[in-house]
């Protein structure tokens, strides 16, 4: 895959920027109001309209801001916001008593719901619109909104994505594969984000990759942020966008900024404006990557951009495993790396590797196996943290806190029972596969 150019596909999510209400305005009201500006004495007038009317235009315009300015006929928001508008003028009527721009207000109102053919009686929108309608926060788009008929909408649905070690895989369907993927292959690749990842083979003779490069795109989203690329490489994870930057947009706060660099080896992003939030650590010489993001835009992608590991996995041809488990290879002497300058790497017999894995996982589900392959593949106790980490990432990240272990399968598709003896048989010949 390469650089993924920054578009935003016809039909995408993000709500089109809207009118400002007056401009909806009958022509005799506009003119009214601009009167009221000129006439002698409209200071006095104006400042009687704190009585509250324009509290109540400025909720209303903020609460419009996000339709669409070229709808016609009914539509559910706007006739929910102009009952809004209305119902808080009314409840001014006293102290405003008297006050043109009040007066030309609702006589604005009435109008409005007669072109919109909105009726009196209905929902309203929230009562805090600057919180319902922020367009750089994922949080505040229409899908965390209210339905029609005021009934409370779920809150949007999270899909989490992990790679690491040789590399191991874990998709947005909770899919666990182990590939080899050597060169560089796409991650995800939608309407508003791209992360490239780059393999390269981790021992001479094995199929088996590591991770030594990751690009990431967020590209342009509104006024929110323009496009920030990332990237990082073996020893070299910055804190910071190519462009130097550490944000995008110029809200308060950032829809996009990483948030720091731990010892040069943890990176945290946040993008408010797509709900998505990105883990990249380097462990030993290779670099993983997690990643939280809504499944509606996990899913906005053309029909070109089908070949995304984290949406459909690993093709067949580049996966090791097959099942759901990983066979652990035979390992009968050090596996050298890197090389006819490299040298001779510790061997770990299963017993060693799984009681190295054991220092820092206490379940052994697929993390705990994939750290005794990765041994048994590698030699690089490296492997252990990086198997370590991604498990963090998992419980840091991924929405539903009863999916966070993967456990391998049997024959027939069940969660297989934690036993030494389905470790030892189920994976004891996958240097059988690995180093074909």
């Amino acid at each position: 895959m390469g650089s993924a150019a920054p578009s935003r596909a016809a039909g995408a999510e993000p709500p089109l920027a809207a009118p400002r209400p007056l401009r909806a305005l009958p022509g005799l009201l506009l003119l009214l109001l601009g009167l009221v500006v000129l006439l002698p004495g409209s200071g006095h007038c104006l400042r009687r309209a704190s009585c509250g009317i324009q509290k109540c235009t400025k909720d209303f315009v903020s609460r419009t801001s996000h339709l669409n300015a070229d709808l016609e006929g009914l539509d559910p928001e706007y006739c929910k916001a102009l009952r809004a508008y209305s119902v808080c003028t009314s409840h001014n009527s006293k102290v405003c008593r008297g006050n043109l721009v009040y007066h030309s207000t609702v006589l604005g109102i009435s109008d409005l719901m007669a072109q919109r053919n909105c009726t009196k009686d209905g929902p309203t929108s929230s009562t805090n619109p600057e919180m319902t309608h922020d367009r750089c926060n994922y949080s505040g788009h229409t899908e965390a909104g209210e339905h029609q008929g005021g009934e409370k909408a779920p809150p949007p649905t999270y899909l989490f994505c992990g790679l690491f070690g040789d590399p191991h895989l874990r998709t947005f369907k909770d899919h666990f594969q182990t590939c080899k993927v050597e060169g560089a292959w796409p991650l995800i690749d939608n309407n508003y984000l791209s992360v490239q990842v780059t393999n390269v083979p981790v021992v001479p003779g094995s199929s088996a990759t590591a991770t030594n490069k990751i690009t990431i795109i967020f590209k342009s989203y509104q006024d929110c942020t323009d496009q920030k690329v990332y990237q990082a490489v073996t020893d070299d994870l910055p804190a910071a966008f190519v462009d130097g930057t550490t944000s995008g947009g110029d809200g308060k706060p950032r829809s996009l900024r990483i948030l720091g660099n731990v010892s040069g080896k943890f990176v945290e992003m946040h993008a408010r404006h797509i709900g998505t939030t990105v883990h990249v650590r380097q462990l030993g010489q290779y670099l993983t990557l997690a990643i939280r993001m809504p499944r509606k835009l996990a899913m906005a992608f053309q029909d070109s951009q089908d070949l995304q590991l984290c949406v459909n996995g690993c093709p067949s041809g580049e996966r090791i495993d097959v099942r759901g488990h990983l066979p652990l290879p035979v390992v009968g002497k050090s596996l050298p790396r890197g090389g006819a300058a490299a040298h001779p790497r510790p061997v770990y017999t299963l017993e060693t590797a799984t009681t190295k894995c054991q220092e820092k996982m206490l379940v052994k589900d697929l993390y705990f196996d994939s750290c005794v392959f990765d041994l048994l593949t590698t030699g690089d106790a490296n492997f252990t943290a990086a198997a370590h980490g991604a498990l963090q990432d998992v419980e840091a990240l991924h929405p539903r806190k009863e999916h966070w272990h993967i456990f391998p399968r049997s024959g027939g598709g069940t969660v297989g029972r934690d036993s030494k003896v389905f470790v030892s048989f189920g994976l004891v010949c996958l240097i059988l596969v690995a180093f074909l």
